[in-house]
């Protein structure tokens, strides 16, 4: 019994890595809108042993957008053991990366739901914000919003270009990197504070109308 079970879980498992490969890509092409009998044929598996595994759309979206957060954070935790502290760059391409690579659901990293992952991961980017400042890797004047600012900006070239122009958030990721090296920083106005950043991150908690 035993012997036969044991298959039974690994062809369990290999299936479960198949339909998240496979939501995936069809979810990042077709957006949230793409339906399972469209995952289980891209993942080679029946809609049954789909639902099987998750008995809706929104539970394999949920973990799938886990995952990203937990890719990120892992990203992020790694780039703090960057000894010449460039871990901040490091992450912030990582992130337009992923922002690329997900596109149809991005957005979904930043509903409501992930209040635990989210609140990681703003601890881990203020930590490679301040190592990229004591490593001399952006200027004096850069603050915390500003790289939050950097990673909305992001987020908005990423939704618009799409597959259009896939690459667009790179280059304008390369001029932010530059000015941000930028000692005096090039600007007088003040950068988002931190009582501004938390009534923005309330705002994204509230349900969408």
């Amino acid at each position: 019994m035993g012997a036969t079970e044991r298959p039974m879980r690994r062809d369990a498992a290999r299936n479960s890595e198949a339909v998240l490969a496979a939501a995936r890509d069809v979810i990042s092409e077709s957006g949230v809108e793409a339906s399972m009998e469209q995952i289980a044929s891209r993942a080679g598996v029946g809609v049954g042993t789909l639902y099987r595994h998750y008995p809706n759309k929104q539970t394999l979206v949920d973990e799938l957008v886990r995952i990203i957060l937990d890719e990120l954070i892992s990203t992020a935790r790694a780039g703090l053991e960057d000894e010449h502290g460039n871990g901040l760059e490091t992450f912030l391409r990582a992130f337009g990366r992923s922002l690329a690579r997900h596109h149809g659901y991005s957005a979904k990293l930043f509903s409501p739901g992930n209040e635990s992952h989210q609140q990681q991961l703003n601890a881990l980017i203020a930590d490679l914000h301040a190592q990229a400042f004591a490593h001399g890797r952006i200027g004096a004047g850069v603050e915390f919003g500003d790289v939050r600012a950097l990673m909305w900006a992001l987020r908005g070239i990423v939704a618009v270009t799409g597959q259009s122009a896939p690459d667009a958030w790179q280059r304008h990721l390369d001029l932010h990197l530059a000015a941000l090296r930028i000692d005096p920083v090039p600007s007088t106005r003040p950068a988002i504070s931190d009582e501004q950043l938390q009534r923005i991150a309330d705002a994204q908690k509230r349900p969408q109308r």
